[in-house]
């Protein structure tokens, strides 16, 4: 089936703008259509982390990701059936939009909108709409939305926050005006909600009793409120999927050889960012892919020869962190490859908000007001196990620290005249997100490197 075209409904949830819903809507539907006893695959356009653990709870199997500016675009499709193919076929695919419709990356159009994403993958869009204050005027909403971009099909909508019966009735009359119909109608008073931080829902590894009893409530809700025969429908318009599946051994061009050293990739609650993709590139390129815990494991796993740590929140778990004081001395002194990226460049250095990290590099991290977020077009600086200086990367950073110094004598990247990271030793650190889908090479390099 693999090469083969392959009929998978799918659609995309999308909204006019961030706050609409879309995540409620997108993981309640997987919750409740799992219930159903379908097979469902959970997607997310662009680089969030955090949504596709709820999807991945929902769903039970990952969460992946679909990012055009991080892995291109001839990958959206094969990716999108890749993650609904394994490990096991899915009857639907559910894909959440990022922000708008329409919104792309800052100056590039809509490169790498949910709407770019639809057409790539070929899929009709769902649209959720807040109906806060609105009348009429949400018709003319979805009207624009969809006259907009004539390749991007809205084949219906769910109206969020509804105000009352006689609301509701006003919104559905409006929408039939324009020939779009109406999947389904949530109220103001049932609304279900996912605690916040600063950058976003909390993580489901932090907090999964609660978590678990979200996603049944957000199953409840849609159950209730949305015509799930009528969203699997619409699913089922889209045409079949032609492209062949990403397959993560052609992409490292198989095993690097005949060991397959261990690499250690960090997970647990302090570090629950990281692409599904990440370890399959790992195993197709050889190594054997052990997860371990910074805030409870001891030490790394036996056998480690190369170390990857991705992205999290450690500013939340430091004292933690800080008290497992027998492993971060033994990444202190580890000699093998580390890949180290935005919450893992704070772990390995000196110390966040005053608390004693690693020491593995010598900067120290400290929390602020501002937020720096937005993807970037970045060249590797220095030579480094899983880079190579030159090497052209896009990327992502989305965190609220600084480090000091910014960056070291030997930076990990350069974009925008600047350097950026650090590459001390075997050590790659920065606050670059990357996803390795779109530079598999980096996974092959780093195995090979382990294996020396």
């Amino acid at each position: 089936m693999v090469n083969q075209p392959w009929a998978l409904p799918r659609l995309v949830v999308a909204a006019p703008a961030s706050g609409h819903g879309k995540t409620t809507l997108a993981t309640g539907l997987l919750a409740a259509l799992r219930r159903r006893g379908l097979t469902v695959s959970p997607h997310k356009v662009g680089p969030d982390y955090i949504d596709p653990g709820y999807h991945a709870l929902a769903a039970g199997r990952p969460g992946r990701n679909l990012d055009p500016w991080l892995v291109g675009e001839e990958r959206i499709a094969p990716l999108l059936r890749h993650g609904a193919g394994v490990p096991t076929p899915a009857d639907v695919a559910i894909v959440e939009g990022v922000m708008g419709l329409h919104d792309g990356a800052v100056g590039r159009g809509a490169y790498a909108s949910t709407a770019h994403v639809a057409r790539l993958i070929d899929a009709p869009v769902l649209l959720v709409l807040d109906t806060t204050a609105q009348g009429r005027s949400a018709a003319a909403l979805v009207l624009g939305m969809r006259a907009f971009d004539p390749g991007v099909r809205i084949g219906g909508v769910v109206l969020n926050r509804v105000g009352s019966p006689r609301h509701e009735t006003l919104l559905r009359d409006a929408l039939a005006e324009v020939g779009v119909p109406v999947l389904g109608a949530v109220t103001r008073a049932v609304e279900v909600a996912a605690p916040a931080r600063h950058l976003g829902l909390v993580p489901v590894a932090e907090r999964a009793p609660e978590s678990l009893a979200v996603v049944a409530a957000l199953a409840d809700l849609i159950e209730s409120t949305v015509d799930l025969d009528a969203v699997l429908d619409l699913a089922g318009t889209a045409p079949p999927l032609t492209a062949p599946a990403w397959d993560p051994v052609a992409a490292v061009g198989g095993p690097a050889g005949g060991q397959r050293p261990v690499v250690a990739l960090a997970g647990g609650p302090a570090f629950t960012f990281s692409y599904a993709e990440t370890a399959e590139l790992l195993a197709a390129a050889g190594a054997t892919v052990a997860r371990f815990d910074p805030l409870r494991d001891p030490a790394l796993p036996a056998g480690t020869r190369a170390v990857v740590i991705g992205g999290g929140f450690p500013e939340v778990h430091a004292e933690a962190l800080t008290g497992n004081t027998a492993l971060r001395a033994e990444l202190a002194d580890f000699d093998g490859p580390v890949v180290a990226e935005c919450a893992g460049l704070l772990y390995l250095g000196s110390a966040l908000d005053g608390v004693p990290m690693c020491g593995r590099l010598a900067h120290t991290a400290r929390m602020t007001g501002r937020l720096t977020l937005g993807y970037r077009e970045a060249v590797a600086a220095t030579d480094s196990p899983p880079h190579r200086a030159g090497d052209p990367v896009r990327g992502h950073e989305f965190h609220r620290t600084v480090t000091d110094p910014g960056h070291g004598d030997r930076p990990a990247w350069r974009w925008d005249g600047t350097g950026h990271g650090f590459v001390d030793g075997r050590v790659h650190a920065s606050y670059l997100h990357t996803h390795w889908a779109g530079q598999p090479l980096a996974a092959r390099r780093l195995v090979e490197a382990a294996s020396r």
